[in-house]
């Protein structure tokens, strides 16, 4: 494996990093269960790659088995305990823990024990945030999808339930 070709071609370096201080408002909360905080994302990275800070509460949230097509999608965990499903079987994650979904790579995710914190990774920087934004409305709203409506919404937001 080499670097990928050269991106940033002037001869000096630019003032251009983006520092986040760890006090920030989450960007979107869902359904007063989970906080997510838009630390870096696609549009934000030109692409490469999209970055959240996941904060669940004390209630269980998570996400059934699914996959991406077009990106990967991986977990860190910071604080709490999460189970992972890596396609085959469910491990409950500490802080430290990671795991790696490639393109194509069953996964899922929920906190069964409490509050936890972990930081997802989605690469390349797929718009997930439009995603994100639309479940927590439909939570909101407390509307009840039809099969056909989560079926066109997944479909929309290259999630593949399994």
């Amino acid at each position: 494996m080499s670097y990928p070709d050269a991106r940033y071609l002037a001869e000096k370096g630019e003032v251009s990093a983006v520092f986040r201080g760890a006090d920030a408002v989450p960007e979107l909360a869902i359904g007063g269960r989970t906080n997510v905080h838009y630390l870096a994302t696609g549009a934000t990275t030109d692409g490469h790659f999209g970055l959240y800070r996941w904060e669940m509460g004390q209630q269980p949230s998570g996400s059934g088995a699914h996959f991406h097509r077009t990106f990967s999608e991986s977990f860190f965990i910071l604080d709490g305990r999460v189970n992972l499903f890596n396609g085959d079987a469910w491990t409950t994650a500490s802080p430290g823990d990671f795991l790696y979904a490639p393109p194509g790579g069953v996964h899922a995710f929920r906190n069964e024990d409490g509050p936890a914190t972990m930081l997802v990774l989605f690469a390349p920087g797929a718009p997930r945030e439009a995603y994100f934004e639309e479940l927590a409305e439909i939570v909101e709203s407390g509307r009840e999808l039809s099969e056909e409506e989560w079926a066109e919404i997944y479909l929309r937001h290259d999630q593949f339930m399994v």
